[in-house]
């Protein structure tokens, strides 16, 4: 269940419950006459079935809540109620199967936004993987690929494609290429001190590598992984299960592969640099071709069930 609480002109009221009790799935509805302040207006509140939530979400949005007012989302973890139980009795489908397309655009918004946070955790991962390809050490790889934050811009290219938005899209899309670019060639920089230092050496890259020589050799299993991953990463962001992120992380080479190309570079090995960035290339285009079609596939799947998230109107106003 989500809970709603808005804020709403009080000449809408009357509109916004009656788009609230003619939704399946919601119960709860309150209403507070004059109690909001900044913006004035009534205070309008809710739970809704997870399944019935962007239904509400769009509905209100076309009252212009969200400009003239104000419309807050929450996760409900616990909801002793027999009338919450007969809610999401009544919502079609399943909450773990809904997508909240509001909610998948702001978190996508948050982790695709180009911050020093995001270049600093971009970069610090290409470093630690450029350590895991020179030593030809598993667990650096793993580590490194689990920091790796790409994801997030990754899942905004898909999720503004999907949703119409280019303005997410596109940056989503500088956020990915400028991170990887700064990430590189940050760690360039770094290979070249590990170097002075004696800690790298040329041959640790020309050496056999049977842990990471995958990295710069892509291959057809290169491109199914990607596809894979593309589509488990997205099912975790709408299904809200983050923890299946983690797993999308550490099964695809994309900062791995910035790594060894960084190093490659710094050596003057251009065939490990451009076999790296293809396997780089071809793990960030698999990704987001199947993270799109999976969104597509779930709204057009969703959008069979938009007859089936309304009921008829209560014969008297509940204000």
């Amino acid at each position: 269940m989500m809970h709603l609480r808005l804020i709403v002109p009080a000449e809408r009221t009357e509109a916004v419950v009656g788009l609230i009790t003619s939704t399946v799935g919601t119960t709860h509805l309150a209403v507070l006459p004059g109690a909001a302040l900044d913006p004035r207006g009534d205070v309008v509140m809710c739970d809704v079935a997870r399944e019935a939530g962007d239904q509400l979400l769009h509905g209100l949005r076309e009252l212009r809540i969200d400009r003239d007012g104000s419309i807050a989302v929450e996760n409900i973890d616990l909801s002793l109620s027999a009338r919450a139980d007969a809610a999401e009795e009544e919502a079609p489908g399943e909450p773990a199967d809904a997508v909240i397309w509001e909610q998948l655009a702001e978190a996508t918004h948050e982790e695709s936004t180009l911050t020093i946070t995001y270049a600093a955790f971009m970069i610090v991962a290409t470093m630690i993987a450029a350590c895991g390809v020179v030593l030809d050490n598993a667990i650096l790889i793993v580590g490194a690929m689990a920091v790796g934050p790409e994801f997030g811009p990754l899942a905004g290219v898909c999720t503004g494609v999907v949703q119409r938005r280019p303005r997410l899209a596109w940056r989503s899309l500088t956020a990915l290429l400028i991170g990887f670019g700064a990430a590189i060639a940050a760690t360039t920089v770094f290979s070249l001190v590990m170097d002075a230092f004696g800690l790298f050496e040329a041959s640790m890259l020309e050496d056999p590598r049977p842990n990471t020589a995958f990295i710069w050799n892509p291959d057809p299993f290169s491109l199914v992984v990607a596809v894979l991953a593309g589509v488990v990463g997205m099912l975790s962001l709408t299904s809200a299960k983050s923890g299946a992120l983690v797993g999308v992380a550490i099964s695809v080479t994309t900062v791995p592969a910035g790594a060894n190309a960084a190093v490659a570079l710094s050596y003057g090995d251009f065939a490990q640099m451009w076999g790296s960035m293809e396997q780089l290339l071809l793990n960030l285009g698999g990704i987001m071709v199947a993270g799109t079609l999976t969104l597509y596939g779930w709204k057009l799947l969703w959008s069979t069930q938009r007859g089936r998230w309304t009921r008829p109107a209560p014969p008297a106003s509940r204000i």
